[in-house]
């Protein structure tokens, strides 16, 4: 399968320019020139940077000069550490995946599109000269189904516009239900070899979420080890989430939960990827922090072994904080063999 060379072990910074209270406070603080430090002695060859349109545009499109900054700011530490970066458009004017943002509109109206398009040239003209060391997510995690077809067409122009400025920068394109491996199907063939199509694993999601605030049907006090059996995993998923459908079955419903759930879960992926002549990445994947310590690292390891197989990219969810900080005290336990497998 094609690869997406220096993106293959990566972390993401979610909580700094993304999914914040946006303030300097938080911009100058939350992260810091030594993260980057510890991230490039990790071993790691890439972070990944979530921003929202927030940090560089007031809400009538004007630019806001020194939200650029901060961006260039990451892009000149990574650079100094040796590592690459992936810029991630989080949050556009009219979309973001969050519903509490209370973003609504972008998929129905092309003036909000419009301005997606002029806001990714301003990317495009102001580090695209980093094209060698940079690569551009359109949008973080497209929701509904119903908005694959557009999608594909505000990708497709989105990309053509890029291109003007940064004819060789690596995109990174993903779907609908969340940037779900299910959705790479339905993507639009790659507009050029520079595209790389994105998924995000968080799978099973009763696992990796369990306890969860912002899932409704969650018990918040609910807790499974990762060595579940496919059934537990199955009567949990119905319990905790509802309806959810879960992907994958196996003929023993009484085996534990392992690699070939991962192995089974991406090889549809792999089949399109293959075909398409496309690298595949797993922008984000991870493991809510109420989970113990020694059940995140069991999953990291059958995930991480699958990634390995198929030398898929991916970067882990999160640095810091945001429930799934790989930082926190509470992974120094296990942090050295988690690493070994990111």
């Amino acid at each position: 399968m094609k690869q997406f060379p220096g993106f293959s072990h990566g972390i993401n910074l979610g909580g700094w320019l993304s999914q914040c209270d946006h303030t300097k406070e938080r911009y100058d603080n939350f992260i810091k020139k030594n993260d980057i430090e510890k991230i490039k002695s990790w071993g790691l060859d890439h972070i990944r940077v979530p921003v929202d349109y927030d940090l560089v545009e007031e809400k009538d499109g004007t630019y806001k000069e020194d939200g650029f900054r901060y961006i260039q700011k990451a892009i000149d530490w990574a650079g100094e550490y040796g590592l690459n970066m992936v810029l991630d458009l989080h949050k556009t004017f009219g979309y973001s995946f969050d519903n509490g943002e209370q973003e609504a509109g972008f998929f129905e109206n092309e003036k909000y599109q419009e301005r997606f398009f002029k806001l990714w040239e301003q990317f495009a003209q102001r580090f695209g000269k980093y094209e060698d060391r940079l690569a551009f997510e359109l949008l973080n995690e497209v929701t509904k189904k119903e908005y694959c077809d557009i999608w594909n067409r505000v990708s497709t122009e989105c990309i053509k516009r890029i291109r003007k400025y940064a004819p060789t920068v690596k995109i990174l394109l993903g779907g609908y239900y969340n940037n779900s491996i299910v959705a790479l199907k339905d993507l639009c063939e790659p507009y050029d070899e520079n595209v790389v199509y994105n998924f995000h694993c968080y799978e099973p999601l009763v696992f990796t979420h369990q306890g969860a605030a912002w899932i409704d049907t969650m018990d918040h006090s609910f807790r499974m080890p990762f060595d579940s059996t496919y059934r537990e995993y199955d009567n949990n998923a119905f319990a905790q989430l509802g309806n959810r459908p879960e992907e994958l079955k196996v003929d023993d419903p009484d085996k534990k939960l392992g690699i070939e759930y991962f192995e089974q879960y991406m090889e549809e992926a792999v089949r399109v990827a293959n075909e398409r002549n496309v690298a595949l990445y797993c922008g984000e994947y991870g493991v809510i922090n109420l989970a113990t310590p020694e059940d995140a690292l069991k999953w990291y390891q059958a995930i991480g072994s699958c990634f390995n197989k198929y030398n898929i990219g991916r970067a882990a969810w999160s640095y810091r904080e945001m429930d799934f900080g790989l930082v926190d005290s509470y992974m120094d336990p296990v942090r050295d063999e988690v690493l070994k497998m990111m």
